[in-house]
């Protein structure tokens, strides 16, 4: 592996959009191939994977893993952004809601739920993204989308001035603005979310996360850990080197995939996906 190849596990700082840590981690890096997997608001804090050379055809398989959140509920009060750097539309008088309330409103949005993205979000409409239309003053009408939330949580932080900390297991494409708004809304009055850090994507998790001006990176076969791996020889590994398709029972694998295939070094070779009845492809060959 070359020293520009694997996957850098970010700690992003607050004010920084997902483009500036890709920019800032070229430059210190010395290669321009570098992309991200999830992106963040500029706003909130923690965990972004990063794909650098040719790791970057791993990404696809890093953005749809499920993310862990945490961050705060503000009651009392909508914003143009649902988050604490939006204007303030709107200001309800939530005084007499308690926490035993906010913690049963939030339960009610476990599990397989349908979404609207925020206007402020990278979501496509008509080939605009959302956020762009809305720095123009446009809105638009979005349609709900499914996501999963696998656990939620709401704790009170200070319950006199309606504020909850929020913990959140979610799959990807949740967002969690939405979610406060949400809960807000269904106590019968508003509200937004602050302080939102991301501080897990699948394993990846914030406790070995670092700063942009000083990664290291895991090899490409780590950056794919949390897929299940096939060990091949050398022979097989030749196989799968070239790309050839092959039979489901070649590779010591099981479940639907897809598969690191690794080779005999623990070298990441392949990424195989299920191909039909008993047959499994390449999704991404790397390049030797």
């Amino acid at each position: 592996m070359s020293a520009v190849d694997g996957l850098a596990v970010i700690d992003k700082e607050a004010g920084w959009t997902s483009h500036d840590v890709v920019a800032k981690a070229r430059g210190v890096l010395g290669t321009r191939k570098v992309g991200h997997a999830g992106t963040l608001d500029p706003d909130a804090t923690g965990v972004l994977l990063l794909g650098v050379g040719r790791a970057t055809r791993l990404l696809r398989f890093l953005t749809p893993l499920p993310k862990h959140y945490v961050g705060e509920l503000v009651l009392g009060a909508e914003t143009t952004t649902l988050d604490s750097s939006g204007e303030v539309t709107a200001v309800y008088d939530m005084s007499g809601v308690v926490p035993e309330q906010v913690a049963e409103a939030a339960s009610n949005f476990v599990g397989d739920i349908m979404q609207v993205p925020p206007m402020v979000s990278a979501v496509r409409v008509g080939g605009r993204r959302l956020h762009e239309l809305a720095r123009r003053g446009i809105e638009v009408e979005r349609e709900p989308r499914p996501v999963t939330v696998h656990e939620l949580t709401a704790a009170p932080v200070d319950a006199a001035a309606g504020v909850y900390r929020l913990e959140v297991s979610c799959s990807s494409g949740t967002y969690i603005r939405s979610l406060a708004a949400d809960i807000g809304s269904a106590l019968g009055g508003g509200g937004h979310l602050r302080a939102l850090r991301r501080t897990a994507i699948g394993s990846f998790a914030v406790d070995e996360a670092q700063p942009v001006g000083a990664p290291s990176l895991l090899s490409m076969a780590e950056a794919l850990r949390d897929y299940p791996a096939a060990a091949v020889d050398e022979c097989l590994g030749r196989k799968v080197g070239s790309g050839q398709v092959l039979a489901a029972d070649e590779l010591p694998v099981g479940g639907e995939g897809p598969w690191a295939v690794l080779g005999p070094q623990g070298d990441l070779l392949a990424v195989y996906e299920a191909h039909g009845p008993g047959l499994v492809k390449p999704a991404v060959v790397i390049p030797r």
